[in-house]
C-alpha cells in the first residue's frame, strides 16, 4: 500500500485517497469538432514511469490536489497543489497541448 503525503493532513494510508485520474488535459473550446470531444474524452496516456494524476482525500480534509507517480513502481515523485505546472519528468510522455 502507497503512503500519500496529504499537502493538509499529512501521510495517510492509500485507501484515504481516490484517484481522479489524469492530471492536465486541458479541456477543448465549446466549438470542438465530435472528433475533438472524443480525443478529450477518451484518449489518454497510460505510460510505464513518470505520470501526473489528480487524487483526493476523500476520507480526511476532501481536499484534491496533483500527484506524479511512476507507475511501474509506484514511487511518489511530487505532491503539488492543483494549479502547479506538471514536473518535468511527466512532461515527456504528455501529448500535445495537454501539458501545462
Amino acid at each position: 500500500m502507497m503512503l500519500i503525503e496529504c499537502p493538509w493532513c499529512g501521510p495517510r494510508p492509500e485507501n484515504e485517497f481516490h484517484c481522479g485520474g489524469t492530471s492536465h488535459n486541458q479541456r477543448p473550446p465549446i466549438d470542438c469538432t465530435d472528433e475533438e470531444w472524443g480525443h478529450y474524452l477518451f484518449s489518454r496516456d497510460n505510460p510505464a514511469g513518470a505520470h501526473a494524476e489528480r487524487w483526493r482525500h476523500t476520507f480526511g480534509c476532501s481536499q484534491w490536489f496533483n500527484l506524479a507517480r511512476d507507475t511501474t513502481t509506484h514511487e511518489i515523485l511530487k505532491v503539488y497543489g492543483m494549479l502547479e505546472p506538471m514536473p518535468d519528468a511527466c512532461k515527456q510522455g504528455a501529448p500535445t497541448g495537454e501539458a501545462s
